[in-house]
């Protein structure tokens, strides 16, 4: 049986997305009706697409007979994660070309690394990358040459914008190829303890190099539980990917036969076979809550009570934070991985992974179990890819063999999910609440107002904030700068809190996806720019942040006065800003998924 709020809460976003998704679906309907793209187009433009192919492809290109598969990818040599795809055209160029079937790359994404950027200039370019890839994929498949699109891209807003771009050619069949995560590092708790140090000047920095090149060490995904592993797992959860796939290391047999598979399926499932799979029947109102259940029950990034907003409305669905606030009441918590718990996502992966999680899901009724993945059906996403004498096959996933990272059948780590939606005087916000200790989940203290990450920085060394405290940094949404994940943070606030000080933070900006520890009303809408309640907030004003009850409250009068205002000469010096000042003009709030294609 599926749990009411499940059902409930599924249903009002079928009734609420109703105007929406019928626009949507129009749209595909037409796209559909058009044909075989390849087949629309001229001798001229055909000429054009197979200029550069061997006589081999070229043959295949234009055999309408043939599958022609777009690849987009965000390959470069700088991010871990991503410097993976390099060969991975190759690949599937020749498993295609087995079967008489063609790829083209048929355009690459930017692809920011957030771990770069943090405490940077440029990461308020982090957030508006987003919508700059979801415009990029959709450029990349108007050439109206293929039958079928390949997404290579796993970090923070790469693959969620890949989604989005991919969602304006829904009538494609379309998959996730992943790459798998590097080997484990430095251990997390180890991370934290060399940072706080050394934002206490207790170590220097070759220490703090030392153990950061040891925590990031090789190709493959950073293995904290952060946004890009958190994409890998949702869009895994939403049937967007094949089963266990999310998780298996780089440069393995299973890997490579995982990355054949999934290209042969895809060609598999064209509109001219009668395994025709297209994207627009994978991402629907139930995949969607199916990927907020997950993202929920493993105490996934905050980051996606944005990105799922976001690409949900990219598909013609309206999805809101009291979604997420409903769901999460009745979703535990399940998994445990850092920041929420020690383990790492290699971790996970053994102790069984994405699967064992549905698995668990499924049998609490959490899930909504006629959802269309983009292979096999639902009782596929709890079975485990194995290699059996080179042949890949999946078998069922058993039981957890780790109780410690994810919860057997009968238990569970938290009776709520690991984010939790606030509300107040102050507007709404989100809090990672599975990362928070129990005696740090209610904080009452005077506020400190900043409107930028690095003067807090400034004030922590001057010795100003070894007091009970709320640090309100402010005018950092993503109308302001471009809401900037403020990660600096953490190593001070947690050095605050080690001291045995009450700390919080509010703020209109973002955190990392592994943040945690420190309890944070993030996300705050509206956002300080915008004229926000976060906005009147003076130094000393009495704050009250209470993750149990889902507030987050100015205790102090506010009604005589006028809202403080941005310093524009200072917070103009930010690189890029006047690249993307049609962001900034347009962006939605972060309630609506900070973005600018769809607000």
């Amino acid at each position: 049986m599926i749990n009411n709020t499940i059902l409930s809460v599924t249903q009002r976003i079928i009734e609420r997305s109703k105007p929406l998704r019928s626009a949507f679906m129009a749209k595909i309907e037409a796209q559909k009706l058009s044909g075989k793209g390849k087949a629309s187009l001229s001798c001229g433009n055909l000429a054009h697409a197979v200029a550069a192919s061997c006589s081999t492809e070229k043959e295949n290109i234009l055999n309408l007979t043939r599958v022609n598969l777009a690849v987009i990818t965000a390959y470069n040599d700088m991010l871990s994660a991503h410097q993976v795809y390099k060969n991975y055209p190759d690949k599937i160029k020749q498993a295609l070309a087995n079967y008489g079937h063609t790829a083209q790359i048929a355009g690459g994404v930017p692809a920011m690394c957030d771990g770069v950027t943090q405490g940077q200039a440029g990461m308020d370019m982090s957030l508006f990358s987003r919508d700059l890839i979801a415009q990029a994929t959709a450029f990349s498949l108007s050439h109206n040459m293929f039958d079928g699109t390949l997404l290579l891209g796993i970090c923070d807003k790469i693959a969620p914008g890949q989604l989005m771009g991919a969602l304006t050619y829904a009538h494609l069949p379309t998959a996730f190829i992943p790459a798998g995560p590097m080997s484990t590092g430095v251990t997390n708790d180890e991370k934290v303890d060399i940072r706080q140090k050394y934002a206490a000047g207790k170590v220097d920095r070759n220490a703090l190099l030392d153990m950061e090149c040891g925590s990031y060490h090789s190709s493959g995904t950073c293995t904290f539980y952060g946004t890009a592993n958190t994409n890998q797992l949702v869009f895994e959860a939403m049937g967007l990917m094949l089963p266990g796939s999310a998780f298996v290391p780089p440069h393995t047999e299973l890997r490579d036969a995982l990355t054949e598979h999934a290209t042969i399926r895809i060609a598999s499932m064209t509109a001219d076979s009668s395994n025709y799979r297209p994207l627009c029947d994978v991402v629907t109102e139930k995949s969607v809550v199916n990927g907020v259940v997950a993202l929920l029950a493993s105490g996934g990034s905050t980051n996606h009570t944005l990105h799922l907003v976001a690409m949900a409305r990219a598909a013609g669905i309206h999805l809101t934070w009291e979604d997420f606030s409903d769901l999460s009441d009745v979703v535990p918590l399940l998994v445990n991985v850092y920041p929420n718990g020690s383990a790492d996502i290699n971790e996970f992966e053994q102790a069984g992974g994405v699967p064992m999680l549905m698995k668990r899901l499924n049998e609490l009724g959490l899930l909504n179990t006629d959802a269309l993945p983009a292979f096999g059906d639902f009782t596929d996403c709890m079975k485990r890819p194995i290699l059996v004498d080179d042949i890949l096959e999946w078998h069922d996933c058993g039981e957890t063999t780790d109780p410690e990272v994810i919860a057997p059948s009968g238990h569970i780590f938290q009776s709520s999910g690991g984010i939790k939606v606030l509300s107040g005087n102050l507007g709404q916000a989100v809090i990672k609440v599975s990362a928070v200790s129990e005696l740090h989940r209610i904080i009452e203290a005077p506020a400190k107002i900043f409107h930028c990450q690095h003067d807090v920085e400034a004030a922590y060394k001057r010795g100003e904030l070894n007091k009970d405290c709320v640090v309100v940094v402010r005018f950092n949404g993503p109308a302001a700068n471009g809401m900037p994940e403020l990660h600096k943070l953490m190593p001070i606030l947690g050095n605050i809190q080690k001291s045995g000080y009450q700390v919080a933070l509010v703020t209109d900006g973002r955190l990392s996806g592994a943040s945690g520890k420190i309890p944070a009303a993030i996300h705050v809408s509206p956002e300080a720019l915008r004229g926000g309640a976060i906005g009147l907030i003076k130094d000393g004003d009495i704050i009250r942040l209470d993750a149990t009850t889902g507030t987050v409250e100015n205790l102090s009068d506010t009604t005589q006065r006028s809202a403080a205002t941005l310093d524009t000469e200072k917070s103009q010096q930010t690189w890029g800003r006047d690249i993307f000042k049609v962001f900034r003009d347009n962006v939605s709030s972060a309630d609506q998924g900070a973005s600018f294609l769809y607000n």
